[in-house]
């Protein structure tokens, strides 16, 4: 074949190549919508460019299996970094990307500095790899025209030399394909169309060539094991070979370029259509590199046998069906590594066009234009199309220069893993600002250039200088530890060196610059865009004025991007009335922000920034400021409209806003979830009914109720239900106008609910026989519980009855034996009399226990019920210190009460006894020192508190005290005591629901707290709060005493006692005897002076009462005499009857001191 042949066919190819782009972009949308995912996944094997057709064999035939590092970082990312890819392309989308150094610039706060840098970085690290494409093709065109002996002499005459043919040919074409429209966001479907063909090509070829070479043209695998040890080569130690830090830092620099390389971005970001695409790509990419990887290793070995140690390696899979003589194979190969190495020359131009004239020229372009106020001419499009496609030339001019000017030493792997390492200075701002959000511009700008400055210093130098240059062997002035493979004296791999170096450094300064400034306003905007939300901080919102207007926002644009594209643009602006934009109308912060998104999918976000604020600088006549206003405005209404969003989503329902279209304008994070919707469908301005299709496509929901749910939408009426058939879940709809004719619509799961209804329903069903089965066995229940109630009852009243008998029929003789005792005491001599003193102080005793026992039983029975009244707490707690003060003070101890002017509301009997029977303890179990009585408040409550300086009480004892019959040892040896005041103490505690709390110290004293709701009323004074007064003379000499009692005994001992103190005793014993008094005293005509002082009767005189005699008494002799009812009955309703009566209660067994102080208060008023 001759070689003229092959150059013509090449030529032949790329001419269709071009049809094919011109047809794809003119039939593009509908056409093309079901294969798209599939084209999508092909495109982004540019990937695989010359470096991958040729370079991998070589790579392989130096390095064993170390070139599978550059496909394993691509795999892992789209394999398990999928997510990763979707939030870079939503972002990207949202803010109308235009290249990897707009999407950067984008992030801090589209600035100009970071668009710059990011572009110098991307051109200058890409000039290898391109150049790796110009040798690959060149190569590959020599060897076929030397191999077929044609002569290139006229292409030597015109261009010089046949690579600066190959250059001229490939700007030719990229400026073709890429360059026809200024919006770089616009889909350019003929060029993806191209290069996904381009793709399939060169996998064929691939394939075809591996297969032939592995298995036909140099004999069976078999074989290709014998000739290896034919040869001397050692498979096992070719593969072993590689380093795990080698494949390590290939995986990390191929894993970042599968993304920041600005033809894979361009590929991957700007020209992605949807999540689809993406999904779709996540497997079948990886395929693809899996599948063009096969036959590396054959290919290198079959080289590496068949062919002369001469040949270059990187051009294996060309020079194997050269020698094998088939001209097919031959022609294929060829054209598979033309496919990818023009496919990535053209993307990679177009993407690097894009982003000089974005971010290096039409800055200083604009700048020029404003500075000599040219900015009334009409139209810059073509301006910018001719300094993309200058652009494109003036790249492939400086790589050519670079591919002639770098050492011919390296292989295509090396001069391709140069390129990965410098567009790996991308990674640490553009991760590090997806996730930090304090990163900013300084930062990124800092990290960028002192990365880049080490890789072009550790990397990109050796390749251009000469390898025995004395900066390389001896380092930068002469000093050893800055020598460029080996800095500050480290050791390892060329690659592996300088990337790991440049990377910390990049990362290093990233982070010292972002920290050294705080963030711009229009910054913390762009990062709460690309970041989760963050609303701690509450920007100010300040005044933003401006005179631009409408019209000239618009005119502004149609220089840039044509006056039919702007006008479509602004057509689709929701600014939220009904009327059209009026050109004369002043423009106002959401549309400013709209226009410099439109704009910068033409130009770029920074160009585009620097647009409008020399638009509003010249307007306003006004600094910088004006624009900072406008982050300012733009920066507080962000903030609400997040912190309004983050509401949302917080919702149990799902919410969605439509505008009277039934577009989308909003919508929560709950709605996407009821209803399964992927995040790429859900976007502003997607009509309601694309949602409702693709539930009807997926089998959601019946088309029905997508009609009812869209007549619930148009109609705002009743709610309606729809059923989701995946799921099961039933999603009820209701639906409410807005003013201004848009419609908010809610979204509740109602599941539960409908199956707890429909359970309802079916329990309803049955429900009448149960009834009926259960009636009839309640019934039955009801009759035993009745029955069980009533015995209860009566065994319970039988209790208290026996109880109260009991009580009265032991304390009946108690209390004679204590008048005698009393009685006999007061008339013996001190020796006689103080064995009486004994017996009655033994009778106090058996009393005391009695007593206790009484009040423990009527307590757990619950026959003791409070009395609650209003009471002042000074009275009470004066009372019982009173009643206590001589027995402190018989010990010797300080008893002091705190005054206190409060009031409660509690039963003043019970209350009383319980600090009785704390004081008594304090007193009893104190040797010396003092007991205080005092009251705290506490909020709404009063804690009384009785502190002594006793014994005390160890800690592990505390809970124990509060039991029957318990006593302390300490307590045993220090007083005589039964154990039951404290148990008396809880039970009166929880009778009149208070609580009480325990603090003591062993050896240093008590504090019992008990509290007590306080009254927000004061008490007033009763006569029942004054005591009555203690007199120690004889003032009851004379005194008339009635006393009615049905037991002799208790009649012989209250008339030996009182007749003692001097009184002059009437004994009753009934109700006929008190009768026939009465009728006595009547005949006589007694005068007042000789009737009783005061009447003393017990409450159970056999089949009569005591007050039922009192009131007989005072009704027949007509005077209201003061009584005392002396019983043993301590009932609630005796006391009652006693009040109403005004007989005042004593209990039995008297105490002698008591009576005496009563009896002598009465005869003394």
């Amino acid at each position: 074949m001759h070689g003229w042949i092959i150059i013509g066919i090449a030529f032949l190819y790329l001419i269709l190549l071009f049809a094919v782009a011109s047809i794809g972009d003119r039939k593009a949308s509908r056409r093309m919508a079901k294969p798209r995912p599939y084209i999508y996944a092909f495109s982004l094997a540019v990937y695989c460019t010359s470096w991958t057709f040729f370079g991998s064999v070589g790579l392989a035939a130096d390095r064993g299996l170390e070139f599978l590092g550059i496909y394993i970082g691509p795999i892992l990312v789209f394999t398990f970094g999928n997510k990763f890819l979707r939030h870079v392309v939503r972002l990207a989308k949202a803010e109308r990307i235009t290249s990897i150094a707009d999407f950067l610039a984008a992030r801090y706060g589209k600035s100009t500095s970071v668009a710059t840098i990011g572009t110098c970085i991307a051109v200058v690290g890409s000039m290898p790899y391109i150049a790796l494409q110009l040798k690959a093709v060149s190569g590959s065109v020599g060897m076929v025209l030397a191999e077929y002996q044609a002569s290139y002499d006229p292409i030597v005459y015109v261009f010089g030399d046949i690579s600066l043919f190959v250059t001229a040919l490939l700007a030719i074409f990229a400026i073709l394909f890429g360059t026809r429209h200024t919006d770089a966001t616009e889909h350019q479907d003929g060029l993806i169309l191209a290069v996904a063909l381009e793709s399939a090509i060169k996998i064929t070829a691939f394939l075809i060539v591996g297969i032939a070479t592995t298995f036909f043209l140099f004999g069976s695998p078999l074989e290709l094991s014998q000739q290896l040890q034919q040869k001397n080569i050692d498979l096992g130690s070719m593969l072993s070979q590689t380093s795990v830090s080698t494949w390590l830092v290939h995986t990390l620099l191929s894993a970042a370029a599968i993304l920041m390389l600005p033809r894979q971005f361009h590929v991957t970001v700007v020209e992605n259509r949807s999540e689809k695409e993406l999904r779709t790509a996540r497997w079948l990419f990886p395929v693809y590199l899996i599948l063009i990887n096969l036959f590396v290793l054959p290919i290198a070995l079959q080289g590496l046998i068949n062919l002369d140690a001469s040949t270059n390696a990187d051009l294996y899979v060309l020079a194997l069906p050269l020698a094998a003589g088939s001209h097919i194979l031959t022609l294929l190969a060829f054209v598979g590594g033309l496919s990818a190495a023009t496919a990535m020359v053209i993307v990679a131009c177009v993407a690097l066009s894009i982003m000089i004239s974005n971010h290096l020229l039409l800055p200083l372009l604009i700048r020029y234009v404003y500075r000599r106020n040219k900015y009334q001419q009409r139209d810059l499009t073509r301006l910018i199309l001719y300094t993309r496609r200058a652009t494109i030339v003036i790249i492939l001019a400086v790589t050519f220069s670079y591919y002639r000017a770098s050492s011919s030493t390296f292989g295509l792997a090396s001069i391709g893993l140069v390129s990965f390492a410098a567009i790996a200075q991308f990674a640490p701002p553009l991760i590090g600002g997806l996730v930090w959000r304090n990163a900013n511009a300084r930062g990124a700008v800092l990290g960028m250039v002192c990365g880049f400055a080490v890789w072009g210093y550790t990397l990109l130098l050796p390749t251009l200088a000469n390898p025995d240059a004395p900066i390389l062997q001896n380092g930068l002035w002469g000093l050893s530890y800055l020598r460029p493979q080996a800095l500050f004296g480290t050791e390892a791999l060329p690659l592996t060196h300088g990337a790991l170096w440049s990377l910390a450094i990049n990362t290093l300064f990233f982070v010292i610059g972002s920290l050294s400034r705080q963030s711009t306003p229009l910054e913390r905007i762009q990062a709460s865009t690309f970041m989760p939300r963050n609303l701690k901080t509450v920007p100010v919102l300040r005044r933003f004025r401006t005179s631009v207007t409408v019209g000239e926002i618009k005119n502004t644009i149609a220089r840039y991007l044509g006056e039919d594209r702007v006008a479509l643009a602004f057509s689709r602006y929701d600014h939220g009335g009904d009327l059209p934009l009026d050109d004369k109308a002043v423009a106002d912060v959401p549309l400013i922000r709209f226009a410099e998104q439109i704009l910068g999918s033409a130009i770029g976000s920074s160009s585009a920034r620097l647009v409008l604020s020399l638009l509003l600088q010249r307007k306003d006549n006004t600094a910088p400021d004006t624009l900072r206003l406008l982050d300012d405005a733009s920066e507080a209404l962000q903030h609400n409209r997040d912190l309004l969003q983050t509401a949302l989503d917080q919702m149990e329902q799902g919410i969605t806003v439509l505008d009277k279209d039934f577009r989308l304008t909003c919508w929560n994070r709950r709605f996407r979830h009821l209803l399964q919707l992927p995040e790429g469908l859900a976007q502003v301005g997607k009509p309601i009914s694309e949602v409702l299709d693709r539930l009807l496509h997926h089998g959601e929901i019946h088309e029905s109720d997508a009609n009812m749910l869209m007549r619930t939408l148009e109609r705002a009426h009743e709610p309606s239900r729809i059923l989701l058939r995946s799921t099961g879940r039933i999603i009820e709809i209701a639906a409410n106008p807005m003013p201004d004719g848009g419609i908010v619509a809610s979204y509740t799961d109602i599941t539960a609910s409908v199956e707890a209804d429909n359970a309802m329903k079916r329990l309803n069903e049955s429900l009448e026989q149960r009834v009926a089965d259960r009636t009839t066995e309640l019934l039955d229940v009801n009759k035993q519980l009745i029955q069980a109630q009533k015995l209860a009852e009566e065994a319970n009243f039988g209790k208290t009855r026996f109880l109260a008998a009991a009580g009265h029929d032991i304390l009946q003789p108690l209390n004679a034996a204590r008048l005698y005792s009393t009685a006999l005491s007061e008339r013996l001599q001190e020796t006689e009399a103080q064995l009486a003193r004994n017996i009655d102080s033994s009778l106090e005793a058996v009393e005391g226990i009695l007593s206790a026992l009484l009040d423990i039983s009527r307590l757990d029975t619950g026959a003791l019920k409070p009395e609650l009244s209003l009471f002042r707490l000074d009275r009470l707690l004066q009372q019982v210190v009173t009643d206590f003060t001589p027995l402190a003070t018989s010990k010797d101890l300080q008893l002091r009460v705190v005054p206190c002017s409060l009031s409660v509301f509690s039963d003043r009997n019970l209350l009383r006894r319980l600090l009785q029977n704390l004081i008594s303890n304090s007193i009893k179990y104190s040797r010396s020192g003092k007991i205080l009585i005092g009251v705290r408040r506490r909020g709404d409550n009063l804690e009384i508190k009785v502190a002594d300086t006793g014994i005390g009480i160890a800690p592990d004892k505390q809970q124990l005290v509060f039991r029957e019959f318990y006593r302390l040892d300490e307590g045993i040896s220090q007083a005589d005591g039964l154990g039951l005041g404290l148990s008396i103490v809880d039970r009166i505690v929880r009778v009149l629901n208070l609580s009480i709390h325990l603090r003591s110290e062993h050896g240093k004293g008590t504090c019992f707290s008990v509290i007590i709701p306080k009254s927000q009323e004061p008490a007033t004074e009763t006569a029942n709060d004054q005591l009555p007064a203690r007199r120690r003379s004889n003032a009851l000499q004379g005194m008339r005493v009635l006393c009615i009692d049905n037991d002799p005994l208790i009649l012989d001992g209250m008339h030996t006692l009182l007749g003692g103190w001097g009184c002059d005793m009437t004994l009753i014993r009934d109700g006929a005897q008190l009768k026939d008094w009465c009728q006595q005293v009547a005949r006589k005509q007694t005068t007042v002076r000789i009737l009783p002082d005061i009447i003393l009767a017990d409450y159970h005189l056999n089949r009569e009462n005591g007050l039922d005699m009192i009131g007989y008494i005072r009704e027949t002799l007509g005077h209201s005499i003061p009584a005392v009812l002396v019983t043993a009955d301590r009932s609630k309703e005796v006391k009652l009857q006693a009040k109403e009566e005004n007989v005042h209660v004593l209990n039995k067994p008297l105490k002698p001191a008591a009576l005496r102080a009563l009896l002598a208060h009465y005869h003394l008023r």
